[in-house]
């Protein structure tokens, strides 16, 4: 089936954000005894939303209730301070946004990042894109890789979730891509490796935003796309 539509996940996939999320979270530990992490490590911490990422980082000993909703609201207060000091688009994302766009390929962002931080990220960095969503953590939904957000994607859309394309940079984005019906595409570019994308049912690895096109089958520039 031809897939008509993408669905894009946001850190490690659109942006580079793990210095700032690293740093941010890094000033919370120093300020609270902590020893900090180096920022290689926050590959790993980051994907599942922000308490999952405060029970990643905390030593074992420390991870009670308590001790991760204070370091949830430190880091909050730090990451709004600090978020987009680092942060960048990954090289070539925004001409691939922009060929999209042209090309009038509907998209969106779904991310597990709280819905605020994922509201700014896409206003500061893609300025006018014409997502037709973006989702980030909200209060009472499920984070992926629970399908639910991108099934209410997929019906903004309005398209079935096989003719959606799923992009991501972990195992979770993958799983969610399966479990609503999506096609699962894999970026080499983002925080984890290849070999998580594949075991977690990526169809697809790309080196490459450009490399998209050749999974809507669209032609060379300049040519028109046939939707036979």
């Amino acid at each position: 089936m031809l897939s008509k539509a993408i669905i894009f996940d946001l850190d490690g996939t659109l942006l580079n954000t793990l210095e700032d999320i690293a740093d941010s979270l890094n000033r919370v530990f120093v300020n609270d005894g902590l020893t900090p992490h180096p920022v290689e490590s926050y590959r790993y911490f980051v994907g599942s939303g922000a308490e999952e990422l405060a029970w990643r980082a905390l030593p074992e000993a420390e991870r009670s209730p308590e001790r991760i909703a204070g370091l949830v609201a430190g880091f909050q207060a730090e990451y709004r301070a600090g978020w987009n000091i680092k942060t960048r688009p990954y090289p070539e994302i925004e001409e691939m946004l922009g060929r999209l766009r042209k090309n009038g390929i509907p998209a969106a962002v779904l991310s597990n990042k709280p819905q605020e931080f994922t509201r700014l990220a896409v206003d500061e960095y893609f300025p006018g894109y014409p997502f037709a969503a973006v989702i980030g953590q909200r209060d009472g939904a499920p984070l992926k890789p629970d399908p639910a957000g991108a099934e209410e994607i997929g019906r903004t859309f309005g398209l079935a979730a096989g003719e959606i394309l799923f992009l991501g940079d972990t195992g979770v984005d993958m799983e969610t891509a399966r479990r609503a019906g999506n096609f699962p595409v894999g970026v080499s570019w983002g925080f984890r490796p290849v070999e998580e994308l594949k075991k977690s049912g990526a169809e697809k690895i790309i080196d490459r935003p450009e490399e998209i096109f050749v999974l809507l089958k669209f032609p060379a520039e300049g040519t028109s796309r046939s939707t036979n």
